[in-house]
């Protein structure tokens, strides 16, 4: 992908997310017209840097940054109300202008204090096989969804019927509260909150499969925002230590209601590593990498604050990333985490006792039996982030990264050294 050409772009997370998508959605965002999250909730936390501002974004897509840019969130996406509120509160005082910027989906599910509740009940259930989510609400609130039980953004503003939906939701939820042992939801408490956040977020909610359709028709370009990672989708992850959405390309069109045949590429975003947050297997996981890593002050979410597993990266689950997504394009970030490792593994098969693997398998305890196997490369040992250019990469790190385009099956269109805008290498 060539700088300053786009068309629509779905961009996804081609690792277990926090592969740096924030940075490069905005990076790319320069290019694009609109921008727009497609799935997920506030459980994701995308991080930017405007010069030496700190933004971390939950729910509202990183093109806000920009001035001009229009940001919608889809369908796909379950919103918080109150935490947006105050996500587009923080944005203001910063100096963000978010009126006439910001597009919400009439159609997108709404999460509510019985839905955390839920999900801290279920979490602690689980004891020992928890599967480290967020305790956000975000799986009960799609699991609400899908039951055809769940309240919309259209509900949420409609102030004659939005009270007698929102009561019944919270005395049959709080008879299985009630059942967990936990405290139930006090209807008044939350009728008031959600009510007031409903009046805050009114002027932003419409049809936005319209908008997105009437701005194709003006050749608008839009590029459609990925949350968390491939190894997290629902169906494709490592169920079940994954999200409750679709975080593959797929997502972005039921997220959205902008057809297949109207996307024209798909960027995968990883890191020059491996990271991962929460439970699951991670084959290639590794203390001497994580431990520099944490040192340095990297990978903590941006959401939880967590310390991020971390591990030599991967090419079995990376190709297999791209053949889910048609990835035809790679960002590589984080490149100079690695500037002061000696020798570099990358994870090239995986071995099964004496059995060797070369893809990863659908059986949860399969894949957590796998042993990685390595190839090595020469680390650069010295400093990455100054570099503005490919050539002036040092030439052991440029043949670092044709390997993983080569082991992955895709080509490297974008190389981040930094998490500055202009610490991007356009290739």
């Amino acid at each position: 992908m060539e700088e300053n050409k786009m068309a629509n772009t779905i961009l996804v997370g081609a690792q277990w997310g926090d592969e740096g998508k924030g940075k490069i959605i905005d990076v790319l965002t320069e290019s694009a017209d609109i921008v727009v999250r497609t799935q997920g909730g506030n459980n994701a936390g995308h991080t930017v840097y405007v010069g030496p501002q700190k933004y971390v974004l939950h729910l509202i897509p990183s093109g806000i940054l920009r001035s001009g840019k229009k940001c919608v969130i889809g369908n796909g996406v379950v919103v918080d109300p109150v935490n947006l509120v105050g996500e587009i509160d923080g944005l203001i005082k910063s100096g963000i202008k978010v009126a006439g910027n910001l597009f919400i989906s009439e159609t997108a599910h709404v999460v509510f204090p019985y839905h955390r509740e839920l999900d801290a009940q279920r979490e602690l259930l689980k004891g020992k096989n928890k599967i480290g989510t967020t305790k956000r609400g975000i799986g009960p609130a799609y699991g609400d969804k899908a039951a055809r039980v769940g309240l919309r953004m259209i509900d949420l503003i409609n102030a004659e019927s939005f009270g007698e939906k929102l009561r019944q939701r919270i005395k049959e939820n709080n008879e299985v509260l009630r059942a967990f042992g936990a405290k139930p939801i006090s209807f008044k408490e939350v009728y008031a909150a959600y009510r007031e956040a409903g009046d805050r977020l009114r002027p932003f909610v419409t049809n936005t499969v319209l908008l997105l359709h009437e701005a194709m028709e003006r050749g608008e370009e839009i590029l459609f925002e990925g949350a968390q990672g491939t190894y997290l989708d629902i169906d494709h992850g490592t169920y079940p230590y994954v999200t409750s959405s679709n975080t593959t390309s797929g997502g972005a069109c039921t997220g959205s209601g902008v057809p297949p045949n109207r996307m024209d590429h798909v960027v995968g975003v990883l890191k020059a590593y491996t990271t991962r947050v929460g439970e699951g297997p991670l084959p290639s996981e590794n203390a001497e990498i994580s431990d520099l890593l944490h040192g340095m002050g990297r990978e903590f979410g941006a959401t939880t604050g967590r310390a991020r597993r971390c591990g030599w990266f991967d090419a079995v689950a990376t190709r297999n990333a791209v053949i889910i997504n048609g990835i035809d394009a790679l960002a590589i970030t984080n490149i100079d985490g690695l500037d002061t490792v000696p020798v570099i593994k990358v994870c090239i098969g995986y071995r099964i006792g004496k059995q060797n693997v070369n893809h990863v398998p659908n059986d949860i305890e399969q894949f957590a039996r796998c042993e990685p196997v390595y190839a090595e490369f020469p680390g650069w040992l010295c400093d990455t982030t100054k570099a503005r250019s490919w050539k002036a990469l040092p030439p052991k790190c440029r043949s670092y990264l044709k390997a993983v385009s080569e082991l992955t099956g895709a080509k490297i269109a974008i190389a981040s050294v930094g998490p500055g805008r202009d610490q991007t290498i356009f290739i």
